[in-house]
């Protein structure tokens, strides 16, 4: 069994036809199906059904496939972790983030990239449940989101900083004096929200329902840019922890009220995935700028 069948094998899968999974890989079809058909032979058993010119994965097929992706991922740590023994500062760091962590991920950044200028980097933005899919298909290497809750056992998750969760007003408003609000008052409040597959969206409505209060949510919007921009024409209101708002100008933030309206932001990552040196060197930075 090569790695070259298994990148075929994927490919395939990914494609479900021989024909595009073959121009994806700058190789002949022919190559391509006599590769996979080896690769059966090895195994002693299909992992494509052919229906004519459609192929779907048999149920073999669909959980070698977990394996197989194991296998190419581990190899291409082991190519990673030679270039990094050998001090080869080059390569492309993945990171994913939430809007609400883009403050610290630029600060880093600005801080990180001087110090290695042949770096790539590819920062990936998005809600935590999109980020957390991507990380767990390899597409990334860390992700930075605010999550309380340890979900998966396959990841590895280290707490960064907690931020309170804040009611965002315009600094027009009646209410920009106060030090303090209550989910009680803010339940009363046109609302325009994070929304849902947001985890601070989630995290908002639970915090209302245990407190058994309906909020009049006039509008949910899945932009985190522009619902600070509904909030500034004073006509709305928003709820976001403080880090999301930090040198936004125009809006104000009132800390609301109870012990559990804190966030936690974590560093997520593969818990079995080999560090790249430089991964490891970006968050040592990112830590001293918390």
């Amino acid at each position: 069994m090569e790695l070259r069948q298994l990148r075929y094998f994927l490919k395939a899968k990914e494609l479900l036809n021989f024909t595009e999974a073959a121009n994806s890989l700058h190789i002949s079809q022919s190559t391509l199906s006599q590769q996979i058909k080896q690769l059966e032979e090895e195994l002693k058993i299909p992992l494509f059904n052919r229906i004519g010119k459609r192929i779907t994965l048999t149920e073999a097929g669909q959980l070698f496939s977990i394996y197989a992706l194991q296998s190419i991922n581990k190899a291409n740590d082991g190519l990673q972790l030679l270039k990094d023994l050998n001090n080869l500062n080059t390569g492309k760091i993945s990171i994913g983030v939430t809007y609400a962590l883009r403050d610290i991920v630029t600060r880093t950044l600005i801080e990180f990239a001087p110090q290695y200028p042949k770096i790539q980097f590819e920062i990936v933005f998005g809600t935590s449940k999109e980020l957390l899919e991507k990380l767990n298909h390899f597409e990334l290497d860390v992700i930075l989101t605010f999550e309380e809750i340890i979900t998966e056992n396959l990841f590895k998750y280290e707490a960064l900083f907690t931020s309170p969760m804040t009611l965002v007003t315009s600094t027009q408003s009646d209410l920009k004096n106060r030090v303090s609000i209550s989910l009680q008052e803010i339940s009363e409040l046109p609302l325009a929200l994070p929304a849902k597959g947001y985890n601070t969206a989630q995290f908002i409505n639970d915090a209302f329902i245990k407190k058994g209060l309906y909020p009049k949510i006039a509008i949910e919007i899945n932009d985190i840019p522009t619902l600070l921009e509904l909030v500034r024409s004073g006509n709305w209101y928003t709820i976001l922890t403080q880090t999301t708002i930090k040198n936004e100008k125009g809006i104000y933030s009132i800390p609301i009220d109870g012990k559990n309206m804190i966030r936690t932001a974590m560093v997520i990552s593969i818990k079995e995935a080999y560090e790249k040196k430089t991964v490891k060197a970006f968050l040592d930075t990112l830590r001293s700028l918390i």
